[in-house]
């Protein structure tokens, strides 16, 4: 098998070649077909401080992907070699994939059992792929944030993460109205079914917004969430642009509102974005590149040249 790995801060990652995993009892291995591509491998590839999310080093990179079971250990029940796969990217026993155990960016991959959501037949790789990080954490935001049919919903930030939260929102039935500074990101919101979308926070006042999601995270969009949003609302954060957040207590307080912050998912989440997958209804933006490509792919995400997800396919 191949993978890509990692070995230490700043230092490029390395494709290496390595014995095909043997699997073990409540494992199983997966012959990787996709493998999505996330900001957080940008920034623990530069920044030292995510050192202390990894185990021993080296370890094959990646955190987001999906494939075919191609070999199961003694105990594992519900799945079947041949099955189609997405893997959460925490295992129950804590540990994250692709920092503290070999990860996705490779041609095979050995994982708990406890991991693995079916994808339907109907859903490609790609998206499933994109399902076990991108679409679970936009997922859960929704979730926690309590959106149902009927409510008025604002969504900060129209990246890879808000366009999935956004159409989920409006499959759900949710009154739906976006906000980005970037005009392509508008338009693109647009076609996700939203009432409206906005350059400025501040054009979600006079709509009174039961929940905003910040998938920006810059601080200011926290503290101007919490100015427009309506009586008793709730605020999921999610984006960490900025690290820190000056708030209004007085209206936190007033407003009697809620600010939740927001972090990955459950197996469910997964499973329900997989639901609205099959659907046909939920199309996210992306692109695709080859297993080869993964590094290049990693430098345009930090150079800010990517829109949507970026999902490496595996041969």
């Amino acid at each position: 098998m191949k993978g890509w790995e990692f070995t230490d801060t700043n230092v490029p990652l390395k494709l290496v070649e390595k014995p095909d995993p043997v699997v073990i009892p409540g494992e199983v291995v997966v012959d990787v077909k996709a493998a999505g591509l996330c900001h957080t491998d940008v920034a623990a590839l530069e920044d030292p401080g995510w050192k202390a999310l990894f185990g021993e080093l080296p370890v094959l990179f990646g955190h987001e992907c999906a494939g075919i079971i191609s070999a199961i250990g003694e105990g594992v029940t519900g799945f079947k070699i041949g099955d189609r796969v997405g893997v959460h990217p925490i295992t129950k026993a804590g540990e994250y994939i692709g920092f503290q155990r070999d990860g996705g960016y490779a041609t095979k991959i050995m994982v708990p059992a406890d991991t693995l959501v079916p994808i339907p037949d109907s859903v490609a790789f790609d998206l499933g792929a994109m399902a076990t990080d991108a679409g679970m954490t936009s997922y859960q935001a929704i979730r926690v944030g309590g959106a149902k049919e009927g409510i008025k919903v604002g969504i900060i930030g129209i990246g890879g993460l808000g366009q999935l939260a956004t159409r989920a929102a409006v499959l759900k039935g949710c009154e739906v109205y976006a906000v980005d500074v970037n005009p392509a990101a508008r338009a693109l919101a647009k076609t996700l079914g939203v009432k409206e979308a906005f350059e400025n926070i501040s054009d979600l006042e006079p709509i009174e917004c039961e929940l905003i999601v910040d998938f920006a995270g810059f601080g200011e969009t926290t503290s101007q969430a919490l100015d427009v949003i309506k009586k008793f609302g709730t605020i999921v954060v999610v984006g960490m642009g900025k690290l820190e957040a000056n708030i209004n207590t007085y209206n936190l307080i007033l407003k009697q509102a809620k600010i939740i912050g927001s972090n990955g998912g459950t197996h469910q989440d997964i499973a329900e974005m997989y639901k609205l997958f099959a659907t046909g209804k939920l199309n996210p933006e992306y692109s695709t590149i080859s297993f080869e490509e993964i590094p290049e792919g990693l430098e345009r995400l930090k150079r800010g040249e990517v829109k949507g997800r970026l999902v490496a396919l595996v041969d």
